[in-house]
């Protein structure tokens, strides 16, 4: 999923300015699931951006929508007439998100509520921590299972480094070497054997070094033109 964070108070209202209405979206899906961005977030948010004006002696009208996915065209159409009524809208999406609500809707100013951190999975109530770099060439299958690139401080392919000490990464005592912990996944299973390949330098070209990314399924645009 998609972990993100929601900006302090006073960063928001710098970015909303002198606007006057106000609509904030909220996101039904991953941030919602990590308690920045879902309804109750973006009803909570309103209140407090409605209260905080009060106390500056400015008068604003602001109000929340929360849509189920931000990122798809058809989500977006159903608030349309909402946000053709305000001046600005204050996404609690992921900045997917943002950027989907100024791309579909080009005469609107659109602004971020959240940072978006990476992607991740809840290891504990309240604790999200990354697991995946998106880096478009999975190696997850010769790891097993746990990815050397996101998190590996140094992002290696082939066994840790040197600064690696008692399981641990020398950034932090309380950051897992990564290597330790596929050598202790592959020993469990077996499969130490798998470690005796040694990996290519990576092709980064897949990642963001080769520029945006764009993925297109030729068999489901032709289904759809077929509909």
């Amino acid at each position: 999923m998609i972990v993100a964070e929601q900006k302090s108070l006073d960063e928001i209202k710098s970015l909303i300015g002198t606007s006057d209405n106000i609509l904030v979206v909220g996101c039904g899906t991953c941030v919602t699931v990590c308690f920045a961005g879902g309804s109750r977030e973006a009803a909570i948010l309103s209140s407090s951006l409605r209260m905080s004006s009060k106390l500056d002696g400015v008068s604003r009208n602001v109000a929340d929508v929360t849509v189920q996915r931000q990122c798809e065209w058809e989500y977006l159409d159903a608030i349309s007439d909402q946000i053709s009524e305000v001046d600005i809208v204050l996404s609690l999406g992921c900045g997917i998100g943002v950027q989907a609500i100024a791309e579909h809707f080009p005469n609107t100013w659109v602004v971020p509520g959240l940072n978006t951190t990476f992607l991740g999975l809840p290891t504990e109530q309240g604790v999200w921590a990354e697991r995946c770099a998106a880096c478009g060439d999975c190696v997850l299958g010769l790891t097993g299972g746990i990815c050397p690139i996101a998190r590996c401080s140094k992002s290696l392919l082939n066994g840790p480094c040197g600064g690696s000490e008692d399981g641990h990464c020398e950034i932090s005592p309380e950051t897992d070497c990564a290597w330790q912990l596929i050598y202790d996944r592959l020993e469990s299973m077996d499969k130490l054997e798998v470690l005796m390949d040694l990996q290519t330098p990576k092709n980064w070209q897949t990642s963001r070094d080769g520029g945006p990314r764009k993925i297109v399924r030729e068999d489901l645009r032709l289904a759809s033109e077929q509909e």
